[in-house]
């Protein structure tokens, strides 16, 4: 456990923000939450999610932040976001969150999504025999790693395409097989991000992710892929699909702390979405003057 804040007072509520024991002081983002936490009297700690030691209860909110090691663990982390008693975001928005097939419920609510062919760990894969581009990742996964981007017309990415997907079913996980949409090697993705506010989640600001996906997966060091981002104003097609995607979350927008809104623009231009990230997102807080400040008072606001 590591107090961040060096001005707390025993009267202070006490909040964790939780993160891995690979960025046990906080990744450098969510560390430009300390100051403001401190000035609205709220005391600061860095814990990580797995150590056996902190006493959840003790907390008067626990926020998730970094906890990037568990896509490997996934049925170890959300049982323990159950055990958590005041935990943001809940931990049922968590088990339906870091499964991707939401996706499949959020295209059969009418929602605008990328095609995507799903395959269980013993499925057959039968390659598209058009030329193409495709994407190739796990269901459950986090910082983009195990994901790679294949052109069929290629024979040898062919090979690698199939030897992606079966690698990551040999070792029990689901796989998700998409189209690479070429616009974010132009346009980038545009990510929306929401903090609760009066009425629900509220937008607070964007940033443009540049393409980081170059070719076959041979593997990352770390615990995610290096991005470029650079601050964005959203188009008001993709603010629309946004509030369009938050509506359509299980209960509503009413209950996340945050949220991250993920979009690309498809084919004929319209923003489609690739992602709805409540887990564990980046949220960008250095990319927006006010962005640190707004989740800040989110976070007071829980504390009543």
């Amino acid at each position: 456990m590591l107090s961040d804040n060096s001005r707390a007072t025993r009267g202070e509520p006490r909040v964790a923000l939780i993160t891995c024991s690979e960025l046990p002081g906080l990744d450098p983002d969510d560390r430009l939450l300390l100051d403001p936490l401190a000035e609205r009297g709220i005391r600061v700690e860095a814990a990580v999610w797995d150590d056996p030691d902190v006493d959840w209860a003790g907390y008067a909110l626990a926020v998730l932040r970094s906890p990037w090691d568990y896509p490997t663990r996934r049925a170890e982390f959300v049982a323990w976001t159950e055990t958590v008693p005041r935990l943001a975001n809940p931990a049922d928005l968590v088990r339906w969150n870091t499964d991707k097939r939401y996706l499949r419920e959020l295209a059969e609510a009418g929602l605008p999504t990328v095609p995507t062919t799903w395959l269980d760990p013993a499925a057959d894969w039968a390659l598209p025999p058009e030329p193409g581009e495709y994407v190739v990742k796990p269901v459950v996964g986090a910082g983009s790693l195990d994901t790679g981007r294949y052109d069929l017309a290629d024979a040898e990415h062919r090979q690698l395409a199939a030897t992606h997907a079966k690698r990551l079913q040999a070792a029990g996980r689901w796989v998700m097989v998409q189209p690479y949409l070429t616009a974010v090697d132009t346009a980038g993705e545009t990510a929306l991000l929401f903090v609760a506010g009066p009425g629900g989640l509220r937008f607070s600001h964007a940033v443009r992710k540049g393409p980081m996906l170059v070719g076959p997966d041979y593997g990352v060091e770390g615990l995610f892929r290096p991005e470029q981002i650079t601050p964005r104003t959203p188009a008001e097609p993709e603010l629309a699909v946004a509030e369009r995607v938050l509506a359509a979350l299980p209960d509503g927008p009413g209950r996340a702390l945050y949220a991250r809104v993920d979009l690309i623009p498809g084919p004929d231009g319209a923003p489609v979405l690739v992602e709805v990230e409540l887990t564990e997102p980046s949220l960008f807080l250095a990319h927006d003057p006010g962005a640190a400040g707004r989740l800040a008072d989110a976070i007071a606001a829980r504390l009543g």
